[in-house]
């Protein structure tokens, strides 16, 4: 698998979690093509980059990945008047989000855990829909322009 594809597997990965318990919902816009990644847009127009950062560790690609998704996703809820956190901590409801780690640092697996105990909750890719995510449909990657400010964070 080369970088393309894995950043691509990693990013639809972390789209299914993200489906499965966030009510608000990406638009998603490979924009520049000078840019390796793609830009996910909130419903207010803000935007901020995913990209990625392979080191020959999957699951290391995985949990970045997540991260950053995740950062978006506190972002666009807070935008949207939701409580900021996802995923949801299923230990400690609207406290905190779950973290992205990897379990082991060689061909671990990449999970989320709660930040408080060190708890797994899940493998990153397989959270359990929600309410508030249940019916949810994900959107298709988009090239092209769309208006809203734009920020390339990433951590």
């Amino acid at each position: 698998m080369d970088d393309d594809e894995e950043f691509t597997y990693a990013l639809k990965t972390v789209l299914r979690d993200l489906r499965a318990q966030c009510p608000v919902q990406p638009d998603i816009r490979k924009d520049d093509d000078e840019f390796r990644g793609v830009m996910l847009y909130a419903p207010d127009g803000s935007g901020q980059g995913v990209y990625a950062e392979p080191d020959g560790r999957p699951a290391m690609l995985l949990a970045h990945v997540a991260d950053q998704v995740q950062e978006w996703a506190v972002e666009a809820l807070w935008g949207q008047g939701e409580p900021a956190v996802w995923p949801q901590c299923p230990s400690h409801p609207d406290t905190h989000p779950l973290a992205a780690t990897v379990e082991q640092v060689e061909e671990g697996d990449a999970v989320w855990v709660c930040p408080s105990t060190g708890d797994t909750a899940a493998r990153i890719g397989e959270l359990p829909v929600s309410e508030s995510g249940a019916g949810v449909s994900g959107r298709a990657f988009r090239r092209g322009g769309g208006g809203g400010k734009r920020s390339r964070r990433g951590r």
